[in-house]
């Protein structure tokens, strides 16, 4: 869910992919039974591609261990790091083309439209009704954005919540409440100005607000409006053509960051969410919007108390709510026997039973994706230690289930990011905000129409 590159790669994805439709999944026969590894002679091998580094990584290399102790002698996982997420897709791309894709591929949320129209994948949907696998227990949220046309396509793995970042140290010292945060843009607005301090000589030692200039922000508050992203339902009910976030919505949001900058109560660290994370910690800023992910990084680092929010809302008639990030898990069918695919399956429902879940959830701060999880004694006594991510949940929980909180289905969605973030970066330079986000939809429409030509 990172900084994205170029958009040529994802442009290139579109002329390996089959022709498709807006339905769900593959071209695959069905999913496999169990039969097919009962009856397989010797270890299955199941090839592993996932972009997780540092602690994540670690955490992963224990699940898999795990399960290969209890697969001993029929089921081998073999991890295999492939980079960044964009690193993943386009690895990916070459292996299609290749006819040489991996068992069991982890890809960002934003890929989920290419992989659906690359024809490569067994639906999960497949293996859920072979087996009478409950779903129940998949947070509903989490698993709708990777649901199409009624049906799951790939298994949400680790997955975040955007939250906002509160200095509470700061708001008490500004004779603010951080128990009583801001809920709107308006409020966030207004606290930032009285969070923003200066020295004696004028130089600001601690604005009020900053985030990176990362899209993903931006699709959250139109998420949280009730807003679309791109048309056809959020690319639900059929194959999206145009992106929509030109919307007044779309412009007020831009229009807020920028005053708040060019009246000195935003800190701008730029598009690398690195930077930003860096200023919060540093007591920089009294405010930042992020994922889920940096609460341990945020708590452990900073010198002041941490304090979490829900994302902020455009204003207080939005009945929407957040869209989630992070990754799913895709089982590729072309090129894999049966007893590949099925190994692969047994894998991906051993991430996803509680116990996994809690142990993921706990190592690494992602949001547990299997709603039991919360309540190992693992996980209730992670939650004890950060009760900060209590906000998440409640967040999550109270979000209601609609297209514009699924989360828009692209094929080049990695491109609509990128052009929102320069249109940030243009309404900061002094660009109405309305005409930089008509501009970035104006000059994503070529990608899209490609795109779309290229997989029918």
């Amino acid at each position: 869910m990172r900084r994205l590159i170029a958009a040529t790669i994802v442009a290139g994805l579109a002329l390996t992919a089959c022709s498709s439709s807006s339905k769900s999944g593959s071209d695959q026969a069905g999913a496999p039974g169990p039969q097919a590894l009962a009856d397989a002679k010797g270890v299955t091998t199941v090839t592993f591609w996932h972009a997780m580094t540092g602690q994540n990584a670690t955490v992963l290399t224990s699940l898999v261990d795990a399960f290969n102790q209890a697969h001993q002698g029929k089921i081998e996982v073999k991890p295999l790091f492939q980079g960044t997420y964009d690193d993943v897709i386009a690895k990916y791309k070459a292996s299609v083309q290749q006819k040489a894709t991996p068992s069991l591929v982890q890809v960002y949320d934003i890929g989920t439209r290419f992989m659906i129209d690359s024809k490569q994948t067994v639906p999960v949907q497949g293996f859920v009704d072979k087996d009478g696998y409950q779903l129940a227990d998949i947070e509903p949220n989490i698993r709708s954005y990777y649901t199409v046309g009624g049906k799951l396509d790939s298994m949400p793995f680790n997955s975040s919540m955007p939250l906002l970042y509160l200095n509470a140290d700061a708001f008490k010292a500004a004779g603010l409440d951080p128990a009583q945060p801001p809920r709107t843009l308006a409020e966030l607005g207004e606290a930032a100005k009285k969070l923003t301090v200066k020295d004696g000589s004028g130089q600001t030692t601690q604005y009020g607000f900053g985030a990176a200039i990362y899209g993903w922000f931006v699709e959250q508050l139109l998420a949280e409006s009730g807003s679309l992203y791109c048309d056809q339902g959020n690319g639900r009910d059929a194959k999206a053509t145009k992106v929509v976030y030109d919307s007044p919505q779309g412009a007020e949001v831009l229009q807020w960051w920028a005053d708040l900058v060019k009246g000195g109560y935003a800190v701008n660290t730029g598009p690398v969410t690195a930077d930003a994370q860096a200023a919060f910690k540093a007591g920089r800023m009294a405010m930042n919007l992020e994922s889920t992910g940096v609460l341990g990084g945020y708590t452990q680092a900073a010198k002041f108390t941490v304090a979490t929010a829900p994302f902020p809302k455009i204003t207080d008639a939005d009945a929407g709510g957040p869209v989630v990030g992070g990754a799913s898990l895709w089982i590729d069918g072309p090129g894999h026997s049966d007893a590949e695919q099925r190994a692969a399956w047994e894998f991906v429902k051993f991430l996803s039973d509680p116990a996994q879940q809690a142990t993921w959830h706990t190592g690494t701060g992602y949001f547990p994706t299997n709603s039991k999880a919360l309540e190992d004694p693992k996980d209730k006594a992670w939650l004890a230690k950060y009760p900060q991510f209590q906000t998440a949940i409640d967040e999550l929980h109270a979000t209601k289930a609609a297209p514009a909180t699924a989360g828009c289905l692209l094929g080049v969605m990695p491109q609509a990011r990128k052009g929102v973030e320069t249109a940030i970066q243009q309404t900061i330079g002094g660009k109405p905000a309305a005409q930089a986000l008509a501009d970035a939809v104006k000059a994503i429409q070529p990608a899209i129409d490609s795109y779309n030509t290229s997989v029918g």
